[in-house]
């Protein structure tokens, strides 16, 4: 079976949570996941902005998320790293545009890839989400 394909470009908060909650959810179930992080979901990874919530106007959510027991973006990483059904690529078109260097992302994922190899292992994919 075709591995659930994740492409984080996206950086808020919100969309990074539900593309690793995606993730979380389809380990959960035996299924192979790839995620992909471009731009500013890249650039939270490398960051380690993954704990504290910061939706923008939504001050009444950041504050309750922890109360409600939702799982930090971290959490859920760690429940798909801890699968061992997962792989995290970071584009390198992404880095270079962030000015980010191989030292400075390749602790956060598995491998860094272009968009020729990205397109070849997605290619026929059909459950694939976009964020």
């Amino acid at each position: 079976m075709a591995p659930v394909c994740v492409f984080l470009h996206r950086g808020e908060y919100d969309a990074v949570h539900q593309g690793v909650s995606i993730a979380a959810a389809a380990t959960a179930m035996g299924r192979r996941v790839e995620l992909y992080f471009f731009w500013f979901a890249l650039e939270r990874l490398v960051r380690g902005q993954l704990d504290e919530p910061d939706l923008e106007g939504r001050d009444d959510v950041n504050a309750t998320m922890e109360l409600r027991q939702v799982p930090t973006i971290r959490q859920l990483l760690d429940v798909v790293r801890d699968s061992g059904q997962a792989t995290l690529y970071a584009c390198t078109g992404s880095m270079a545009s962030l000015g980010l260097t191989p030292p400075d992302v390749e602790p956060k994922v598995d491998s860094l890839i272009g968009w020729t190899s990205i397109l070849a292992r997605t290619q026929g994919v059909t459950d694939r989400f976009f964020l």
